[in-house]
Order: structure tokens, then sequence, then C-alpha cells
């Protein structure tokens, strides 16, 4: 059982350009945000899944799908170049002015919407059993990494390059992946900042490391949710 009350904030903006109304295009049957909005459902600890957006079609389907859409996100933060943070802190702040106190904040990109059964619920207890002040997701890369300086330099040696199962523990690297952020909520009021130290990072499959930014990303992430026989079912409320 979780200690600490949660709110999960899943921003959405409407004016997505790469691909057109990206945040409530349908893949695997249901809009793309309603996968994060049911996954956060489905975690007791988190009382409040809010949607920030600054479109009312976004915000009805978030709202038919069981999220809480209680503002309008301002203008000023529903630019195309708005970093994240200051979105949490107006949503933040909106619970805050109405009297609801959390101790955490998640962040859940919708863009992310594979989240195996039960991994978020494990990435709470992790959080906490860490005793963290924010978690973020990660998976293993396997891939080697080169910087065009002069001279080419490596993330590895290639004098003696490795064999990648040969590579130990505290050698190898991970790719964030953008689909789980956990912040204690003092933590991020300070700081702004969505990872505050100590950071723990919670390793997820690669099959959850995905994030839609193209059309050939909803093509691929679609063909593995149809392929995963561990997804939630999602439902309107």
């Amino acid at each position: 059982m979780s200690k600490l009350k949660y709110l999960a904030i899943i921003p959405a903006r409407g004016g997505s350009k790469g691909v057109p109304n990206k945040n409530i295009r349908t893949i695997h049957g249901h809009p793309l945000i309603a996968w994060s909005i049911r996954q956060a459902l489905d975690v007791p600890s988190i009382v409040n899944v809010v949607v920030s957006t600054d479109s009312n079609e976004i915000a009805e389907i978030a709202v038919e799908y069981g999220a809480e859409v209680p503002f309008v996100r301002p203008t000023e933060l529903a630019q195309d170049q708005t970093p994240t943070e200051p979105v949490m802190t107006h949503a933040i702040n909106w619970y805050k002015a109405q009297g609801v106190k959390h101790d955490a904040v998640i962040l859940l990109q919708p863009t992310s919407p594979v989240r195996l059964l039960g991994n978020l619920q494990r990435a709470i207890d992790y959080f906490e059993s860490e005793q963290a002040s924010s978690l973020l997701s990660v998976c293993e890369n396997h891939a080697f990494f080169w910087q065009k300086t002069s001279p080419v330099s490596a993330s590895y040696d290639f004098n003696n390059r490795p064999r990648r199962q040969d590579i130990m523990g505290d050698q190898r690297w991970y790719k964030e992946t953008g689909s789980i952020y956990i912040t204690l909520l003092h933590a991020f009021e300070n700081s702004q900042n969505r990872l505050v130290q100590p950071i723990s990072p919670f390793e997820m499959d690669q099959v959850e490391s995905y994030e839609i930014d193209t059309e050939i990303d909803f093509d691929v992430v679609e063909t593995l949710m149809k392929s995963s026989a561990l997804l939630l079912p999602v439902n309107k409320r």
C-alpha cells in the first residue's frame, strides 16, 4: 500500500504540428490520451488524474475516459516552446487553491501509451522504497554512441570492442523513456524541475520505451500494442 497521495498530470496541448490531433488520434481502438488516463485511474494512491489542455476537444475526450479537466490551460502555457514544468506548476497550484493536498506529482506523457500492466504501481512502490526525491523511467540501451568531435570519440573503447553481453552492470547505459516521472511535491516546488536528487531510475521493458512523435511511430507502437497481452483494457467511464 502506497504511503503517499499522488497527483497525476497528463499534459496534452492541442496544437501538435508533427502529427495533427496526435493526443486524440485513435491507436489500438482508443484515443492516444485514453491509455495514460486509464493507467493512472487504475492506481489507488493516485487521488487525482488531471489532463492539462488548451483544447476543448481533448478536454471532452479526457472527461469521457475518466480524467479531471477542471481548467483550461492558459494560452501562454500552450506554445510550441513551452516547457513542461510550468504546465505542471499551473496544475499543482490549481489543486492547492482548492485545498486539495498531495505528497507527490506524477507526470505521464500521453505520447508514451505503452505501460505494461501494473508497472505504474510498481514505479510508485520503487519510488517509495528508495526514499527518492524523484524517479524517471528508463530502459537499457545497447547502442554504441559516437560524437563528431575532432578526432571523433565513442562511448566505448573501440580499440577493445566489448561484446554487449559482457558489459558489466555499472557500465551499462540506460535511455530515459519519457514515460513516467515522479517527484515529491515539495522537491518540485523548490526546484521547479521534475528531476531532483536523489533520483531513482525505474527500469521498464523495451516495448514501453517508444514515444509517438511521427506517423511511423504510430504504426510501430500500434503494432506493439496489438501484440502485447499485458496492456490494461481501456473503457470510457
